[in-house]
C-alpha cells in the first residue's frame, strides 16, 4: 500500500464512532485479517498492521484530535512514518474479561484473565439399577474409592498451621505477573505461581498422613435418589460431591453417576412407552380371551383379546407406561399379538385337528381370492 488510507476509511467507521464503535470494529478487524488466520498471506498481515496503526491512533484521546485536525501530516511528523513498531494496547478492556482473549484464540495462551477458584476433580460413577427401580424410582447407594480430605490436617496439608507461611515470590496471591512481546503488542500474561504451585502458601512441615497434599484415598459410600421414568445414560449430578481440591483451597469437585438399566424380563422401553409381544393360541384369536399379567406398578395389566383377532395386531393400554418427567402423567403399554404355534404335538391331537381340518384349513379354491382379500384390507388400513 504506498499511500495511507484513512484511519476512519480502515477500521470502517465513521468520524462520530465513540470509543465502543472503534473497539468493536477492531475486534472483528483483528480476528478477519490475522496472520495465524491467514498463513503466507502478505495482503492480510499488511491489513493486519494497518488495522493496529488506525486503533493505535485513534483510541489516544490525544491523536486522535490531533489526527482529526492534521490528518496523517500533523505537526511534528507522522508517529509511524518509519514503520509501525508495535503499542501497548489493553487487549482485556477490548475483548472483555467474559470472552476468551484473541491471544487465546490465535496463540493458544492465555491473556489477562480472572482467577478461577480451584476445584477439586469432577468422578464420574457407572451404576446399573434394575428395570422395576426405572419405573418406580429408588434409593440407591455405590462404593467408590476416591481422594478425600485428610482428617488429620483438616485438607491444610500442614502438620501444624504454625507451619504455613506466606509465598514470598507471589506473596500469597498464587499468581505472578510475566510480560512478553507477541507481534506489535506487548502482553501481560497471569500464571500460576511456580514457587508456590499457585497455592499462595509454603508449607515447612508437611503432614505424615497426607504427604503435604491435605487429600487421601479412600473408599466410601455414596446414596442418591433416582427419579422414577429416567432415562438410559442419564447422568445425576451431586455438587461437590467430587474430590477435594489440595491443601483444602477451593471448592471439591462435582460427582456424576451415569444410570444404566437391565432388561426386564418381557418389556422393552420406547421413551415413556412400553411395548411387549403376547403369544395365544389360535383359538384365543378366534374365540377372544381376557389375559392378565403382572405389572410394575403392582397392578394387574388387563390385555382383552376380541374375536377373530389376527396374529400382528397391537393393542394399546393407555396410561399404563412409565412415568414422564415432572409429573406429566404416563405413556402407554403397546401389546403385540403373536399366534403361539406348539413345537411338538402328539398322534392324538395331529388326528383331532385333521378332524378339524374343514374348518381351520383354506381349501385350495379359495387361497387366491383370501391373499387379495388381506391385501385389500392391509391398503385400506394404510390410507
Amino acid at each position: 500500500m504506498s499511500e495511507k488510507r484513512d484511519y476512519y476509511e480502515v477500521l470502517g467507521v465513521d468520524k462520530k464512532a465513540t470509543d465502543q464503535d472503534l473497539k468493536k470494529a477492531f475486534r472483528s478487524l483483528a480476528r478477519k485479517y490475522h496472520p495465524d488466520k491467514n498463513p503466507d498471506d502478505e495482503e492480510s498481515e499488511a491489513r493486519f498492521k494497518e488495522v493496529q496503526e488506525a486503533y493505535a491512533i485513534l483510541s489516544n484521546p490525544e491523536q486522535r484530535r490531533q489526527y482529526d485536525m492534521f490528518g496523517h501530516n500533523r505537526p511534528g511528523g507522522d508517529p509511524f512514518s518509519g514503520g509501525f513498531q508495535g503499542v501497548n494496547i489493553n487487549f482485556e478492556d477490548i475483548f472483555g474479561d467474559g470472552l476468551d482473549s484473541i491471544f487465546t484464540q490465535f496463540f493458544g495462551g492465555g491473556g489477562r484473565q480472572r482467577r478461577r477458584e480451584p476445584k477439586g476433580s469432577d468422578l464420574l460413577v457407572r451404576h446399573r439399577i434394575s428395570f422395576e427401580a426405572m419405573f418406580n424410582g429408588s434409593e440407591e447407594e455405590a462404593t467408590i474409592e476416591s481422594l478425600v480430605t485428610c482428617e488429620p490436617c483438616m485438607g491444610s496439608g500442614a502438620a501444624d498451621s504454625s507451619s504455613i507461611s506466606r509465598c514470598s515470590t507471589c506473596e500469597g496471591r498464587g499468581r505472578i505477573t510475566q510480560t512478553q512481546r507477541i507481534g506489535p503488542f506487548l502482553q501481560e500474561t497471569v500464571v500460576d505461581c511456580p514457587n508456590c504451585s499457585g497455592s499462595g502458601r509454603i508449607i515447612k512441615d508437611p503432614c505424615r498422613s497426607c504427604k503435604g497434599d491435605g487429600r487421601l484415598r479412600k473408599e466410601r459410600t455414596i446414596r442418591f435418589n433416582v427419579p422414577a421414568g429416567i432415562p438410559e445414560g442419564t447422568r445425576l449430578r451431586m455438587q461437590e460431591q467430587g474430590e477435594p481440591p489440595a491443601n483444602g483451597i477451593g471448592k471439591n469437585g462435582h460427582l456424576y453417576i451415569e444410570i444404566s438399566i437391565e432388561d426386564h424380563p418381557w418389556f422393552e422401553r420406547s421413551d415413556a412407552d412400553l411395548l411387549m409381544a403376547l403369544p395365544v393360541g389360535f383359538g384365543d384369536l378366534v374365540k377372544g380371551r381376557k389375559f392378565q399379567i403382572p405389572h410394575l406398578d403392582g397392578k394387574d395389566l388387563d390385555i382383552v383379546i376380541r374375536p377373530s383377532t389376527r396374529p400382528g395386531e397391537t393393542i394399546d393400554i393407555r396410561g399404563r407406561g412409565i412415568p414422564r418427567a415432572r409429573g406429566r402423567g404416563r405413556g402407554d403399554v403397546t401389546v403385540l399379538i403373536k399366534l403361539h404355534v406348539p413345537t411338538k404335538i402328539s398322534r392324538s391331537d395331529l388326528s383331532v385337528l385333521e378332524s378339524l381340518s374343514d374348518v381351520l384349513n383354506l381349501p385350495d379354491d379359495v387361497v387366491v381370492d383370501s391373499i387379495r382379500s388381506e391385501a385389500d384390507d392391509r391398503r385400506s388400513d394404510r390410507g
